[in-house]
């Protein structure tokens, strides 16, 4: 059984009455400021900005994935919010489908960021809806805003400053690989441990850390292309600092470590969402460690901020695109 329709609807927008139906109806968590949000014929959302506050703006797209886009769609926004410091607060999703979606599958996208708008207090303030028959794959495309109350600035860091790393690292990577290509793993790993793998997609916010650790931090970073290494070296690289990194003290699952082994590839390098990389003043890092540790979130001092950068750092390899083109026989 599918979710797709079985009538194909023609290029161009919605009739009004299906878009109230399919997409107007999902409109997250409500959020009192929100004085115009979306609606048939309203061009713009208009919002009361909370006195005091800062505004922090991200914008990512999902580009061709179906199955949890809108769930994926928000959180990596989220996450850009998160890492400096802020809450998210208003979404507006713009959704360009192919007409062979129908109705149902854009109804289907939207109740996914309903539901996770709704658990991360994230209200739909707005957006775009079209068919479009150039695209054989959904374009979907999100624009959040969130507030905080002060900015963080590379620039801020300073040396001696230590590396907290939240959770463990390549949590994204290895659940995407477990959905895409389990039969990379199945030779050495049983169906019950590739479904833990998969079930590691629900740990990909880094929101609740964010929170417990904004108070200390100077500086947080959600490394996503290049891994935990290129999330390093880009922090590295705003402040001009260079890293002293522990690597014995960074978490790397067991199934992690087994996956890296047998498929030669460094975890390090492998998209890491999931797992926040924060920059903590060393008078400050055993109180947030210990608030992380109080809300059971996993976290170890992985290093300390270094002297003066004296050369560009290289450009981040990423270890999860070769390994989505990697077949059977090439694994060990």
């Amino acid at each position: 059984m599918t979710d797709k329709p079985e009538t194909k609807l023609p290029s161009g927008k919605l009739s009004p009455e299906a878009l109230k139906r399919n997409v107007l109806s999902y409109n997250g968590a409500p959020r009192p400021e929100v004085l115009i949000g979306p609606g048939v014929g309203e061009d713009a959302a208009v919002i009361k900005w909370p006195e005091g506050k800062y505004m922090v703006f991200a914008s990512d797209p999902i580009v061709g994935a179906e199955s949890g886009a809108g769930r994926l769609l928000v959180r990596i926004n989220s996450n850009d919010i998160a890492s400096k410091g802020g809450d998210p607060a208003y979404l507006a999703v713009t959704l360009i489908l192919p007409p062979s979606f129908g109705e149902e599958g854009a109804a289907r996208i939207m109740r996914e960021i309903d539901e996770e708008c709704r658990a991360q207090g994230i209200a739909v303030a707005g957006g775009h809806t079209e068919f479009n028959d150039r695209y054989d794959r959904p374009v979907i495309m999100g624009a959040l805003v969130g507030t905080a109350d002060k900015v963080m600035r590379a620039k801020d860091i300073s040396e001696g400053d230590l590396l907290i790393v939240t959770k463990h690292i390549g949590i994204e990577g290895m659940s995407i690989l477990a959905l895409d290509r389990p039969d990379l793993l199945s030779p050495f790993m049983s169906k019950a441990e590739i479904a833990e793998i998969l079930s590691w997609s629900e740990m990909t916010s880094v929101l609740a850390e964010s929170r417990l650790l904004r108070p200390f931090a100077k500086f947080m970073h959600d490394p996503t292309e290049g891994g935990f290494m290129g999330g390093l070296d880009e922090i590295c690289s705003l402040c001009g600092l260079r890293a002293e990194l522990d690597r014995e003290s960074l978490a790397i699952h067991p199934l992690t470590r087994r996956a890296a082994e047998n498929l030669s590839f460094d975890p390090l390098h492998l998209i890491a969402s999931g797992s926040m990389l924060a920059v903590v003043p060393e008078r400050h890092a055993q109180e947030a460690l210990s608030a992380l540790a109080a809300a059971g979130i996993e976290a170890a001092v992985a290093g300390r901020m270094g002297g003066k950068l004296e050369a560009p750092l290289p450009e981040p390899a990423e270890e999860l695109w070769r390994l989505l083109k990697m077949e059977k026989k090439d694994a060990r």
